[in-house]
């Protein structure tokens, strides 16, 4: 694990935190390798139910270490493809799991920062933080899956209005347009963080994973082809034990506990 992404799992909660305050959060290649190894085991790993990600210090993430990759010998085009290749495994590894992962946004998430906060199933905002894409204003193209994530969570006008102008979106401006679940007083964003993970374990992590990938590829098939996948997919929950404690509580008159090895 690099020092600079501090992981500590208890609890069943694994907390990731970006550990590069002296450059807000920028990640070098360290920093990427160290994502998509880590949320490459994280996401089978069957000790870790819900994976809380944020920065320490006034940024969430601002994005890739520009200065570590102008330095690069290989150059810039060469050095950005790489690190782009792995930071989308990263991404695809959180898109793919199982189960969620919450974005704890207590500063800025810029560039890649803001991609990977929209690529998180669930979004908590600090009052005072800020998204901003920022990719366009330096002549750059939007990656990290935020031209698929963006236009789901606003829709394509607004999307592409981000993309053009690139305005800073405040904490209340992001909740008002769907792109955060909730905003919270700073001081109170790693309580919030917390208590939405503990909430998430107790319900059926099974049922979210499921119904995580249906949606995930609803918007690439007919819906002939989702219907048959839902049913497979209800199929495969009422065969789990999840579906057993929910039924048996149901008649029970109690609530389940999910979870259950």
């Amino acid at each position: 694990m690099s020092e600079k992404l501090q992981i500590q799992v208890e609890e069943g909660i694994a907390r990731v935190t970006f550990n590069r305050p002296e450059s807000y959060n920028a990640m070098d290649s360290d920093v990427i390798d160290a994502l998509a190894r880590n949320f490459m085991s994280m996401a089978v790993d069957r000790a870790i139910r819900v994976v809380v990600i944020s920065g320490k210090g006034k940024a969430f993430c601002t994005g890739a270490d520009l200065k570590s990759v102008v330095a690069d010998p290989a150059g810039v085009p060469a050095t950005v493809y790489r690190l782009a290749g792995i930071f989308h495994q990263a991404i695809v590894e959180m898109r793919h799991a199982p189960k969620p992962f919450l974005a704890a946004i207590n500063g800025i998430a810029a560039g890649a920062g803001f991609s990977l906060s929209l690529a998180c199933d669930f979004r908590i905002m600090a009052q005072s933080a800020v998204l901003r894409q920022v990719y366009t204003s330096g002549g750059l193209c939007i990656d990290g899956g935020g031209t698929f994530t963006l236009p789901r969570l606003v829709g394509h006008a607004r999307a592409l209005e981000i993309a053009a102008f690139d305005r800073p979106i405040p904490a209340e401006q992001a909740l008002q347009w769907g792109m955060v679940n909730k905003v919270v007083p700073d001081d109170q964003l790693e309580q919030a963080a917390l208590e939405m993970a503990r909430d998430l374990m107790s319900r059926s992590l099974h049922s979210f994973g499921q119904v995580k990938q249906l949606f995930e590829r609803s918007f690439e098939t007919s819906l002939e082809i989702q219907l048959e996948k839902e049913r497979h997919g209800i199929m495969t929950c009422s065969a789990h034990n999840d579906a057993t404690e929910g039924i048996r509580a149901f008649f029970e008159k109690r609530k389940p506990v999910f979870n259950q090895e």
